[in-house]
Parts: structure tokens; sequence; C-alpha cells
């Protein structure tokens, strides 16, 4: 029986790469998975060696103040790898702690055919990486068209799939009555997946859910949360007695939340991208502390923090990072959206135009789920 071992390294990956391993399940249901993943491939009957909350940390300082904890799930990681002797070890994103897990496999044994998912964002920050990654990367998986250029410059096998989360939602539907009242409009509020985020974003978002209950009393707050930090959430907004306020995990229903929603205010990530595709506007939210800001500026070759605005080159959707990301900032410029339907509107449609530029011919999942299968043969 052929085997492959999944490293994901947060949450966000953990479901990128459910969509594919669901699809090459469908296609080859004979192969043996172990992984480094949460709640998505847990749902395939995947076994996970750890949680992922052991390794998913923010920031520079963050990462320097758990570098010892990283390095021994590193370790770990390697070892279950070795000992697993996968025909493929498929990393998805993450590549602080995914790509240094290939590294160390390929040393010890070159015949593990290393495949990964979501090319590390070169464009962005420190291109010279690319050089360093033909040593021990097999074939690369692009979300983005525009990032090819970078790969085939080093000679990197990669191929272009798109993003898995701008396929057809097929899910089936479910009845909401119980959880919203229609007569309440949708806000839909997106805190981050890791808990270094969620515990710097959470206090502003509810002061901000706390302002707009000052002057409306027509909207419900639903915050879209994980497995892993639903619990945090949750107890936040009953000490904080929120009432128009719920908390959901569920894919199924998060994906109809979202689709009914008038508006969202969400963590700079891949999130966006499904916020985009549903065509619900939005404003994205950033904060990180300080040290991490100010070196990350130094590092960063790109003006601006969502990935729509960065292919446009120009503020598409809104961004309020660092000093502006507060309550008040985010109220001014939700409730400035709100009544004005027609820049909603506009953004709306310059995000339909950009992921219909960005957006695989094919299934994405499909794509990468047929690339893996040819490294099986």
């Amino acid at each position: 029986m052929k085997r492959i071992f999944i490293v994901t390294g947060e949450p966000s990956g953990d479901k990128l790469a459910s969509t594919v391993i669901m699809k090459l399940k469908k296609v080859n249901p004979d192969i043996d998975f172990l992984c480094v993943g949460g709640a998505h491939l847990s749902s395939l009957g995947i076994k996970s060696i750890f949680q992922l909350k052991e390794i998913t940390y923010l920031g520079f300082t963050s990462v320097l103040l758990n570098i010892f904890k990283i390095k021994n799930r590193i370790n770990k990681t390697v070892d279950e790898i070795i000992k697993f002797n996968p025909d493929i070890l498929f990393t998805v994103d993450s590549p602080d702690f995914t790509l240094r897990v290939v590294e160390r496999v390929k040393k010890i044994n070159k015949d593990i055919k290393t495949i990964h998912y979501v090319a590390p964002q070169v464009w962005v920050w420190r291109e010279s990486r690319v050089k360093k990654f033909r040593r021990f990367v097999d074939h690369m998986l692009l979300l983005f068209n525009f990032e090819k250029k970078y790969f085939d410059k080093e000679n990197i096998p990669n191929t272009f799939v798109g993003h898995p989360l701008l396929e057809q939602d097929n899910k089936s539907k479910i009845d909401l009555s119980s959880l919203i009242n229609n007569e309440k409009k949708i806000i839909s509020i997106f805190a981050g997946s890791r808990k270094s985020e969620t515990d710097v974003l959470l206090p502003i978002l509810c002061n901000f859910i706390k302002l707009m209950n000052i002057k409306f009393n027509d909207y419900i707050f639903i915050f879209h949360a994980t497995d892993e930090n639903k619990e945090l959430i949750v107890n936040f907004i009953k000490k904080d007695s929120l009432n128009n306020t719920q908390v959901i995990s569920d894919e199924n229903i998060k994906s109809q939340i979202l689709s009914n929603s008038v508006f969202a205010v969400a963590k700079s990530g891949t999130v966006s991208l499904e916020i985009c595709n549903a065509s619900i506007p939005s404003i994205i939210i950033y904060k990180i502390n300080m040290i991490n800001y100010l070196i990350m500026k130094l590092l960063v070759k790109v003006k601006f923090a969502n990935i729509i605005n960065i292919i446009n080159n120009k503020e598409i959707i809104p961004e309020l990072l660092q000093g502006e990301c507060n309550s008040k900032e985010i109220y001014n410029s939700v409730v400035y959206l709100l009544k004005n339907p027609e820049l909603m509107k506009d953004q709306v449609e310059n995000c339909n135009k950009t992921l219909n530029d960005i957006r695989s011919k094919s299934s994405s999942s499909g794509e990468a789920s047929s690339i893996l299968l040819k490294y099986l043969t």
C-alpha cells in the first residue's frame, strides 16, 4: 500500500490539505496516511502525531520565545516521517515549519518525494529562498499564476493549480433558522486561527461590537472560529456579556452564514479570498507587536497586507493595520461602507474581477491530487 505523510502548520493549511486529500481518496482509497494536522484532516480519518496548537506561533518574537518547543516538534515530525517511510511527503503552507521538516527528511532519505502546496510568498519577502528550495523540494504547487516565474527561474518543477477556496461550494444546505433571526442582518467576524492572533484581536472586535450596539439594533455578529479556538472566543464573549453575538466552527454552517452576511470584518489572511468568493464586502484588520511589525517593515517588499490589494497594487479592500486596528477605526470604516452601498458594490465587483483572473480553469484540489497521484505511480 502506498503511503503519504501530510504536514501542515496551522488550521488554514489543515483545511487546504483536506480538500486535496478528499479528492485523492475518491480516486484511490487504498493509501495509508499519517499527518501533522487538525480537525479537517481528522474528519477524513487521518491521525495526527500531535496537536496543531503545539506549533502555531505568530511573529518573530513568539517564535523566538518558543524556539525550543518548535525544534522539538520538528525533530519529532522528522523522526515519525522516517519511521513511516512514505512514498510522498506532502507539506502545506507554513514554510518556516513545514519546509524545515522537508529539508531534514530529504537529507536522511532522498527517495521520499517531496511536494509542497502553497508556495512561500517569495514575491513578498526573502526571494533568495528559492535557490535553497531546489535542493529538497521535488514539486511546488502554486496558488497564483504570477508565482510561476520565480520557480521556473531556478528550474524547480511547479504547477499552477489555483486556490481550492475559490472552487464552487457544493455543500448541502442547512436550516439556519435556529441560529439566526431573520430580522437581524449578519456581520461575519474573523478573528484569526492562531491563539496569538485571537488574543490580540478579540478585545478590539468586542469593543467594536459594543460601539455598533450603541448606534444600531438590527445586526447580529457571528464569529467564525476553528475547533481549536472556539472555546476561547465563547468564554471571552460571555465575560463581555454580548447578547447579539454567536460563535460557530462547523465549516458548512460557516459557509452559509458568510453567504447570508451583509458585511465581514476579517483578520488578514486566506479567509479574505473566501469572503471575496462569497461576494461579501469587507474590511481587513491586522495587528502584531511593535518589534515584529518593525522587523516585517524592513523585510517586506509589498505595500499591502491583503492579496487582492497586492495583485491590484491599490487598496480595493480597506486595510486597518497596527495603530489603525482599533475598535473606533473599525467602527468608522464599517459604518461608512454600510451607509454607502455603491462603495460596497464597487468593492465586490473589483474583487470578483480579480478572482476571475486568478481562478484555476479546473478544480484546484483536483489538479493538486492528480499531481500527487503521478508521484505515486
